[in-house]
């Protein structure tokens, strides 16, 4: 066979061996572009002093944190953290090669990735829970704000100023990283967060998605426990 038509059989089968797999599910797409949504909200209600709401967003980004909370624990599989997060050596070896043009053959989040999805959950939920006292201080609604110091008050209104310009700072790191990964290594990880699918060599098994009745439970749970805090914090 001429060398013309084994290279072209050859690629034809590499592109056959590779097929669209569902690796994010409706729920973690969701949640990740409302938070992009809110936290854009957020700011611009901040600069045009629209603190009412200011405060509904603020209490609606918590609600979706701790969805995405219980949704690590038991939501689809690559959505739980015990299933993306490793150990920082892993990390630290992965980004060692974030230069390398290579295939993308990683399901969920990649080991680098996993720790900064656990950072930008925890300054959101940093920041709308010092963000709840600080609403209840000013309009004296929250019962257990009269038992903090007046030092510990300002020091949790410092806090909420503080995680706010460090979330800024993660988010642009988070979007840096996003750019590196398709300059640099040819992997575009923005469209399986539109789409929820990636190709995938055959021999690469899809994950176990949870069913989307799981997420509206879990979703129901943690607004509840929002509007809980909201109220007593």
């Amino acid at each position: 066979m001429p060398k013309g038509e084994q290279s072209i059989n050859s690629n034809t089968s590499a592109r056959a061996a590779y097929r669209l797999v569902q690796v994010w599910d409706a729920s973690t797409r969701l949640f990740h572009w409302l938070v992009v949504l809110l936290v854009a909200a957020a700011y611009l209600t901040w600069r045009l002093n629209w603190m009412d709401w200011h405060v509904l967003i603020g209490e609606t980004l918590l609600a979706l944190v701790l969805f995405r909370l219980l949704w690590g624990c038991f939501g689809s599989e690559t959505a739980r953290f015990s299933n993306f997060l490793a150990s920082p050596a892993a990390a630290l070896r992965h980004l060692h090669h974030l230069f390398r043009h290579e295939a993308d053959l990683q399901v969920g989040h990649n080991p680098a990735g996993g720790w900064m999805v656990l950072l930008l959950l925890g300054l959101l939920l940093g920041e709308t829970l010092s963000g709840l006292y600080i609403n209840n201080d000013v309009a004296d609604q929250g019962p257990f704000t009269e038992w903090v110091s007046a030092p510990l008050a300002n020091a949790i209104t410092a806090l909420h100023e503080i995680l706010w310009d460090v979330l800024l700072v993660a988010v642009a790191l988070h979007v840096l990283a996003i750019a590196l990964y398709a300059a640099a290594k040819g992997h575009n990880l923005l469209r399986p967060m539109l789409t929820g699918r990636k190709p995938l060599p055959a021999s690469v098994a899809a994950p176990r998605l949870a069913p989307p009745v799981r997420a509206l439970l879990l979703l129901a749970l943690a607004a509840a426990m929002a509007a809980l805090l909201a109220t007593y914090l």
